[in-house]
């Protein structure tokens, strides 16, 4: 397994080594000490799943403090473009964003700290996501951030259309009228 840190403070890109033979592979998708190893202290205690067409775009997606998520994302089948933005305010790196190619052939996970906003665009038919939670969903503090955001300029359309989201992501704020507390 593989840790690479990224430029944003704290974000993972980690590359769990695969095993490939005649029946296909193998790989260690989540080991606890290793992960502390890496300085990585957490514990999950839910796990989401999402099923999408190609050309989904599901977030900008964050819960506020005191309800803040760690996330462990990683794609079980097709592919995504996975993009984050730092909302935390004190380092230095507020509305800064990075994106990810992220897919069911390189299996690389995406480990993003507690105080950033988090989407993707699937770039595949049958497109499934899962991601680990170090917090349970409390939809009172959950909020967002408009994924087409003219401020943030996440270039969506250099991977996939933004052709499908939902009406609650539709509706989501600016990044200007967000509400944040990290």
């Amino acid at each position: 397994m593989k840790l690479e840190k990224q430029h944003l403070s704290d974000l993972l890109l980690i590359q769990p080594t695969i095993h490939r033979d005649s029946r296909g592979y193998f790989l260690e998708s989540y080991h606890k000490d290793r992960f502390y190893e890496f300085g990585l202290d957490v514990s999950f205690v839910q796990e989401n799943r999402s099923l999408s067409k190609k050309g989904t775009v599901r977030g900008l997606h964050y819960q506020l403090t005191p309800y803040a998520q760690a996330k462990l994302v990683y794609v079980v089948h097709g592919a995504i473009w996975d993009v984050v933005v730092d909302l935390r305010t004190a380092m230095g790196t507020f509305a800064h964003w990075q994106g990810f190619f992220l897919s069911s052939e390189n299996q690389h996970q995406l480990f993003i700290p507690k105080g950033f906003a988090h989407g993707f665009i699937a770039l595949e038919n049958n497109t499934v996501v899962c991601y680990k939670c170090d917090m349970y969903y409390h939809p009172h503090v959950e909020q967002g951030i408009h994924f087409q955001d003219p401020t943030l300029r996440i270039p969506w359309e250099k991977y996939a259309t933004p052709s499908i989201i939902s009406e609650k992501d539709a509706k989501l704020p600016l990044l200007q009228n967000a509400i944040y507390n990290f």
